[in-house]
């Protein structure tokens, strides 16, 4: 995990981003796929979380699966990004097309998708439901959550907002809808449950994604960016992963939680970016509880306040640390700059520090 941290001694399992690299047809034919950064892998930890809510009693039928689609379809979208591939043996430039969906936001045209669907975007189509095309312009994007923010001029007719649901509140158990573009195929609605809640998954840029949710409904490559719903058709994630050796949908995905969303999404579309809080630590769970340190980077705030590997912090500006995840947590809700006092245990002695977070770096 990354408060500036790395997680270790969790169960680990090996995912992979979904979206899709549409091949270019005159070379190997049309309607291949593959998966964009396939040689790369992310990682999903399984996390113990106390406290976490019971399964839910709540059953997905077929009706509130079509009230769902009735009322969502049209605020999702398939989202096109064009990029450079480098230049053929004949000098000239080669282009590849990555292909991901993502949801109307709000009226003012802003999309919600994943980052690794548009980075590298040297241009970006985005199609709505009717079959319109519009140019869309990156907003912003924060590859430490993998959430990105594009921009499209459209008629208002067109822009159906989803609302965002409260992640927090999700059950295991509990009913899901995904939507999206599973390889090119606009529309697809797929059903399932909340398989578990508070999974870890590893960024684009390495760091933490907590709280993600794990489902079982049919997820795949294209789904990128696409929106998890509730059967109240309100948001709570946004597909981003899947657990699969065959690259294909396993019954394993993974979305990021819509309060997480919620917040990027804000001060993308406000500031263009994202800054998060930085501590500079590696953890993992404490024998007895509390994040315990393996790793201390120097020139971080955690090393500027003499934090020392095997230290185990145990509480946050008075709250208690329970585990490495809470610490992480903790970190999160912070902001640059803020002040923190820490607890922490250091050969049986208990100690207070005051640090000053610093700015998570890329």
């Amino acid at each position: 995990m990354a408060v500036g941290i790395q997680t270790k001694g969790s169960t680990v399992k090996r995912t992979i981003p979904i979206a899709v690299a549409l091949v270019a047809a005159a070379v190997l034919g049309a309607g291949v796929f593959a998966l964009v950064g396939s040689g790369s892998k992310t990682v999903v930890r399984q996390v113990t979380v106390a406290g976490a809510l019971p399964a839910a009693q709540t059953s997905t039928s077929s009706s509130s699966v079509t009230n769902v689609a009735d009322s969502s379809l049209n605020g999702v979208v398939e989202i096109t990004v064009s990029s450079s591939a480098g230049t053929n043996p004949y000098g000239g430039q080669e282009e590849q097309q990555a292909l991901g969906s993502g949801f109307v936001y709000d009226s003012n045209g802003d999309i919600i998708t994943n980052d690794h669907v548009v980075a590298g975007a040297q241009s970006i189509t985005v199609r709505f439901s009717n079959g319109q095309t519009f140019k869309g312009t990156l907003v912003g994007a924060d590859p430490s959550t993998d959430l990105a923010v594009v921009k499209v001029s459209a008629p208002s007719s067109l822009l159906h907002p989803l609302a965002l649901g409260d992640s927090d509140t999700l059950q295991v158990g509990q009913g899901v809808v995904a939507i999206g573009s599973p390889y090119g195929l606009q529309g697809t609605v797929t059903a399932g449950i909340v398989s578990a809640l508070h999974r870890e998954m590893t960024a684009p840029n390495n760091y933490t994604i907590p709280d993600s949710i794990q489902t079982d409904a049919a997820i795949n490559h294209g789904n990128s960016g696409g929106p998890l719903l509730d059967l109240s058709s309100k948001v709570v994630g946004v597909n981003a992963q899947i657990d699969s050796d065959s690259g294909d949908n396993s019954g394993v995905g993974f979305a990021i939680p819509s309060n997480t969303v919620r917040s990027i999404a804000t001060q993308l579309i406000s500031t263009g970016s994202v800054h998060h809080a930085y501590l500079g630590v590696g953890i993992t769970n404490g024998s007895n509880g509390g994040a315990k340190l393996t790793e201390v980077r120097p020139g971080t705030p955690a090393a500027n306040a003499g934090l020392q590997v095997g230290d185990v912090i145990t509480k946050l500006d008075g709250d208690s640390i329970a585990d490495a995840t809470a610490l992480g947590t903790a970190v999160d809700a912070k902001k640059p700059g803020d002040s923190v006092t820490i607890t922490y245990v250091r050969n049986g002695s208990s100690h207070t520090v005051t640090v000053t977070l610093g700015t998570r770096p890329s």
